[in-house]
């Protein structure tokens, strides 16, 4: 009786999930002319289930995967080709850091970080993105840091990151000084 219910319950719980993705899809294809097939929504539905039970978490109301489509559907590193690999990695690779930073980051601060680090430090690159910029930043979330309250998750990574980054001004005075001196 109870796995009945928990089965209807489960089956709901996809359905509701499916018409937000639909709705979600309109939107995306409108705008930037990314959709999903409804084999893909479906796959990405058991993709989630799959992560929720990998890192042992338990999701009540309604899932994250239309708030990745509206976050990232704007990517210059999303085309329709990779559109439902890169929902389904970024999606486990959230439930992840969810465990990592213990929780102690919302859902928003979390997806505005990942955002923030895929299009401007990892250019697209999914394994970066979790193995170093969101390992360091969970690392320095489980230690107490919590500066990421006040910005939403914008614009922290600077103060973890420990690769140097493009300097434009350096770029630009080496090139006076090989042409113009």
């Amino acid at each position: 009786m109870e796995e009945n219910i928990y089965e209807l319950l489960t089956k709901k719980k996809e359905s509701e999930e499916l018409r937000a993705m639909e709705v979600c899809n309109e939107k995306t294809y409108e705008k930037f002319g990314l959709s999903l097939s409804q084999e893909q929504a479906k796959e990405l539905i058991a993709g989630r289930n799959a992560s929720l039970k990998k890192y042992q978490r338990v999701e009540f109301g309604k899932g994250i995967l239309d708030k990745l489509m509206y976050v990232f559907c704007d990517s210059q590193y999303i085309d329709q080709g990779n559109y439902a690999q890169v929902l389904e990695r970024l999606q486990d690779i959230f439930y992840r850091f969810k465990n990592e930073s213990m929780d102690r980051l919302t859902d928003d601060e979390l997806l505005e970080f990942m955002r923030e680090q895929y299009e401007n430090v990892c250019f697209g690159d999914l394994d970066y993105l979790e193995n170093t910029c969101l390992e360091r930043f969970s690392r320095a979330i489980r230690a107490g840091y919590d500066g990421c309250r006040k910005s939403g998750g914008k614009g922290e990574y600077g103060q973890f990151s420990e690769e140097q980054r493009w300097d434009s001004e350096l770029y630009m005075d080496v090139l006076k000084e090989m042409f113009w001196e």
